[in-house]
Order: C-alpha cells, then sequence, then structure tokens
C-alpha cells in the first residue's frame, strides 16, 4: 500500500511539470501553423503581385512597339 501512496506523490510532483510541457507545445505548435500560414499568404500576394506586373509590362510592351507599316 506505501507503493500506491508514493506513486501518486510522485504524480503530484510530476504533474505541473507536465501540465507545463503541454503548455509550452501547445503554444509553439499555434507559433509554427501561424508562421506556415503567414508565408503561404506571402507567397500568394507575391505570386500574383508578379503576375500583375508582368500584365502590365505586357500591356506597355505592346505599346511601345514600333508598327511595321509600309511607307
Amino acid at each position: 500500500m506505501e507503493i500506491l501512496t508514493e506513486g501518486w506523490m510522485i504524480l503530484a510532483a510530476l504533474l505541473p511539470s507536465i501540465g507545463l510541457l503541454f503548455l509550452f507545445w501547445v503554444i509553439l505548435k499555434h507559433i509554427v501553423e501561424g508562421d506556415r500560414r503567414e508565408r503561404a499568404a506571402l507567397r500568394r500576394w507575391e505570386a500574383e503581385r508578379d503576375a500583375e506586373m508582368a500584365d502590365k509590362s505586357d500591356e506597355s510592351g505592346e505599346r511601345d512597339k514600333p508598327t511595321n507599316s509600309p511607307g
């Protein structure tokens, strides 16, 4: 019966540390996921911006090209 009492005391001593470890893990997990989402959103935004810039440069390039008209 003494082993059971000692086991509960050991568990009671380790429980706060286990709880803090779990809390630390949850916080780090959310930080990493947030960073991942932010980087993905930034990549999408940069791709959209690059596509818009390419469209604008194509449009301006067509206007600036000399036409081959006889004369």
